[in-house]
């Protein structure tokens, strides 16, 4: 019977090929329905893949990091319980067996034979079960994860498998201070080679400039915290960024060159009405830009709710395809590690980006008096192709204007 052949899907939508991102498996592995074999990568979305049938791996094609297309042959599986074939590794190479060719005793059955191999493997040989973000904190720290037990299905290495490693090998190690003379490669391989690829590609079709302004938030501040305190349970808390989003809806209208994309191969600038705001989004696989669709539909409190819903999903590796893309003006925010100011990237093909800064209390001269007031500094940058110098202070002057006296934002535009 020939070997049941495993092959990659359209696992997204309609995509027409995905990048292997991590195999879980190797040759001689016994794996269990449902067990992992592989992540694929489309787009931005990880996609971890199962076994459709339990078995013994014959083969595994492709490395990480290659993109194959929908319909490729990933891994070959002996299924269990057909005694004809199975796969035992080798030193160069792994070797496919009839183990009823020949009229000779019959061997032991895949599953033992498959067992026995993988026992009598060399350590370097056995792929353990990790998540990629458990897998990059190992190269990160330069641990090999074949000497952490793992706790979880089928030997899985999880996060607290780790962090019990770790601390076991500081309690061995003690305080001894040792000179680290170790270099590790790591290949810039799935999404955050597409991020790499996708930054190079905006700076060097974009000619960027960017913009710092000051902002003082005492009000918005203590309005935000007022909010907060007074919500109910079934109302999500306030940041900052809702307040922006609202800002952003209320001066669209007046620059519609901002909220637009801009074909650079066909010469055209596409301004939308529609308000489909980006919020950078850090996760444990990089940078994502889920999107909140049509904001200029959403009020305040609307915004905060969209706004934890896609970033939680992003952050849990849970954001569809479609949430991950089609954003028409991007807001890029670090929070407290915001620092003084920042030059963001601008989200191509879009033409702004606005990255609110750290909130810090600091004097201030007020009306003649040094006061204490809550101020931010605002970082935004343009396509200049698209975006003067002129109009771009101006809109960040009319932002500023906005937050700086939050009711504005409440009130219906003329």
């Amino acid at each position: 019977m020939s070997p049941y052949e495993f092959r990659l899907t359209d696992v997204g939508e309609g995509i027409a090929e995905a990048e292997i991102a991590a195999w879980y498996v190797a040759a001689g592995d016994r794996v269990e329905e449902d067990q992992p074999l592989v992540d694929v990568m489309t787009e931005k979305v990880t996609v971890a893949i199962g076994s459709p049938v339990s078995g013994v791996v014959l083969a595994i094609h492709g490395q990480v990091g290659q993109s194959v297309p929908v319909g490729s042959l990933l891994v070959e599986l002996q299924i269990e319980g057909d005694e004809k074939t199975y796969a035992a590794p080798t030193s160069a190479a792994v070797v496919t067996e009839n183990l009823l060719a020949d009229h000779q005793q019959p061997s032991a059955s895949p599953s033992t034979a498959a067992i026995a191999a993988v026992a009598s493997r060399s350590p370097a040989t056995h792929v353990p079960l990790a998540s990629p973000s458990t897998r990059r904190r190992a190269r990160e720290l330069g641990i090999e994860l074949e000497s952490v037990p793992g706790t979880g299905p089928h030997g899985r290495i999880t996060p607290v498998d780790f962090d019990n490693y770790l601390a076991q090998g500081s309690q061995a190690t003690g305080n001894t201070l040792t000179k680290r003379t170790a270099v590790h490669e790591t290949r810039i391989v799935g999404l955050r080679g597409k991020i790499a690829k996708k930054m190079l590609e905006a700076t060097r079709r974009i000619p960027h400039f960017s913009y710092v302004e000051e902002f003082d938030l005492t009000e918005l501040e203590g309005l935000r915290r007022e909010l907060n305190a007074e919500r109910s349970e079934q109302r999500p808390k306030l940041t900052l960024l809702p307040f922006f989003m609202r800002a952003l809806v209320r001066l669209v209208p007046e620059f519609p060159q901002l909220n637009a994309h801009y074909d650079d191969g066909a010469g055209v600038l596409r301004s939308y009405e529609a308000v489909h705001i980006g919020i950078a989004t850090q996760s444990d696989s990089g940078l994502l830009v889920p999107v909140i669709r049509h904001a200029e539909t959403l009020d305040l409190w609307d915004c905060a709710r969209e706004l934890l819903r896609v970033t939680t999903a992003a952050r849990r590796g849970r954001a569809t395809r479609e949430e991950l893309s089609g954003s028409t003006l991007t807001l890029t925010s670090l929070g407290a590690l915001g620092g003084i100011a920042a030059t963001p990237i601008i989200n191509h093909p879009e033409v702004a980006i606005i990255g609110p800064n750290k909130l810090t209390e600091r004097a201030v001269v007020l009306n003649g008096a040094v006061v204490i007031r809550t101020m931010m500094n605002v970082s935004s940058s343009f396509d200049h192709r698209i975006v003067d110098g002129y109009i771009a202070a101006r809109f960040v002057q009319r932002l500023r204007r906005l937050v700086e006296r939050p009711a504005l934002l409440f009130l219906h535009p003329a």
